[in-house]
């Protein structure tokens, strides 16, 4: 992943690499991104009651980490913590895919025309993530909207299958339906990504640079080409996940809200997010300032970034791994 690689890579084992390794995220993660997606599409407040005087107070209903869990495990069974895994799936595949392939075929570039010279290491980072979380976005985005929907709607279910919950937000919205919010997701995805790759190769090569001694065969930990173990590489993926996360957490509340906005969920999960408070995101962001105060633009963040960290980790650790895999077998054929 260093950006001091300059031989090309194979586009087939980055693709393969990527897309495992996205799954095997996307799996561990699941419930706690149910709960994330939960938070972000609830206008009450995350707290044991709603804004009101005496009688007129409202439960919300979701208070907190423990009790969302909890409650989803008892009206929807433990199933209901994977809601969307299908299109979650089908969204990690390409969009991991897409995105290390983009990844590496920008820094190949870069360096084959002389440009990573005249940027430099770290710029170079931040920029081939931009452009490979740009790529992957565009490429899964339909997948994104129908895994928001299905994880968002709760019981009594609106769509039972992917695919009845992709020709409801076409009858409803058309095809762009399956694009709504893709701008935003963009603004979003662009920085997070340059972020995350950016910081994961800072952290790497600090590392390197901190590493008094080489570790020696008898305590090998599954060193890699660039001579990082696997739980270095671990924890510069979790490190570089949680501030990246931590940035663009607001964002990606706006992003659910146009996701999910019009969907007929059961008045037990609170007020509906309606068609007109989604017409700008400007607007979007004013009414949540106006209604749910800096809070609202926070919603979620402690399931987001408890799930990022370990994402980012398992995506880079099984990436690695995996790439490291298939170059030794290579090596032996």
């Amino acid at each position: 992943m260093s950006v001091t690689k300059k031989a090309k890579s194979n586009p087939f084992v980055d693709a393969t690499a990527g897309a495992i390794a996205g799954c095997a995220a996307r799996f561990v993660v699941g419930p706690l991104d149910v709960i994330k997606i939960r938070f972000q599409v609830q206008l009450e407040p995350i707290a044991k009651r709603a804004a009101g005087v005496g009688p007129s107070i409202l439960t919300s209903k979701y208070t907190g980490l423990r009790q969302a869990l909890t409650t989803i495990v008892k009206e929807e069974g433990i199933q209901g913590l994977w809601r969307g895994t299908l299109p979650g799936q089908l969204l990690t595949v390409p969009y991991t895919a897409v995105q290390f392939v983009t990844l590496q075929q920008v820094r190949y570039f870069a360096h084959q025309s002389g440009i990573a010279d005249q940027m430099g290491g770290r710029p170079l980072s931040f920029v081939s993530g931009a452009m490979a979380g740009a790529a992957a976005t565009i490429a899964s985005y339909p997948f994104d909207i129908l895994r928001t929907t299905l994880a968002a709607q709760g019981e009594p279910k609106v769509y039972h299958s992917m695919m009845e919950a992709g020709r409801g937000v076409v009858q409803q919205h058309g095809m762009k339906g399956l694009y709504r919010g893709l701008n935003i997701t963009l603004l979003e995805i662009i920085p997070y990504a340059a972020l995350q790759f950016g910081l994961y190769d800072t952290f790497t090569a600090a590392w390197s640079k901190t590493k008094r001694s080489r570790i020696t065969a008898k305590g090998r930990d599954l060193q890699d080409s660039d001579g990082h173990s696997s739980f270095e590489r671990f924890i510069c993926g979790l490190c570089a996940g949680t501030l990246a996360k931590l940035t663009t957490h607001p964002l990606d509340v706006a992003k659910k809200r146009f996701q999910v906005a019009g969907l007929p969920r059961d008045a037990r999960y609170g007020a509906r997010i309606s068609q007109d408070a989604v017409k700008s995101l400007r607007l979007c962001l004013q009414q949540m300032w106006r209604h749910e105060g800096i809070k609202g633009f926070y919603k979620g963040s402690l399931p987001s970034i408890i799930k990022a960290a370990p994402s980012a980790a398992v995506t880079f650790a099984t990436y690695e791994f995996v790439i490291g895999y298939a170059a030794t077998t290579m090596s032996r054929t």
